[in-house]
């Protein structure tokens, strides 16, 4: 039988003020959006995405990977955007089973609308609120953990055994 870690209590404390602070920023900056007109936080985060792919386009599944969302709620999302003519969906010419989604003209046009909100809001509620050396350290940590967690394999209990194997 394992024994729980439990954190310390400045770690307590880190990893609440971590879940408070990301849950805060992300329901202000999906506000401002949603103040400034009529597109969710998701669907911009999905213009920008598709905005940087080459040719303007990505498969759905590495849209899905890249945004961290299931391929079930991203499709929900790109067929929501798709109805507004934000995005297009298109087959892959590499192999004729994959979709890939792109953004259109409209798409790029209300990317462009919201820029403003958007990265204004995440450098007040977010980069102004720390020095730069607060910031390289921030990304350090962040990039670690997202890489740590992109190459989890198994369950909760199989990563247990095998580290205390």
């Amino acid at each position: 039988m394992t024994s729980t870690r439990w954190l310390s209590p400045d770690e307590q404390q880190v990893w609440r003020a971590y879940l408070e602070a990301t849950q805060r920023l992300w329901e202000q900056l999906a506000r401002e959006l949603d103040e400034a007109g009529d597109l969710p936080l998701a669907e911009y985060e999905v213009l920008v995405r598709l905005s940087e792919a080459p040719d303007l386009r990505m498969r759905m599944s590495e849209l899905a990977d890249a945004l961290s969302h299931s391929r079930s709620r991203l499709t929900h999302t790109v067929a929501r955007m798709q109805q507004r003519g934000l995005v297009t969906r298109v087959p892959s010419v590499d192999d004729g089973r994959g979709v890939l989604a792109a953004v259109t003209p409209l798409g790029l046009d209300a990317l462009r609308e919201h820029a403003d909100v958007h990265v204004g809001g995440v450098r007040e509620h977010l980069f102004d609120q720390m020095d730069a050396e607060e910031t390289a350290v921030l990304g350090r940590v962040l990039d670690r953990v997202s890489a740590h967690l992109r190459d989890v394999r198994g369950t909760a209990a199989e990563r247990r055994a095998r580290l205390s194997g």
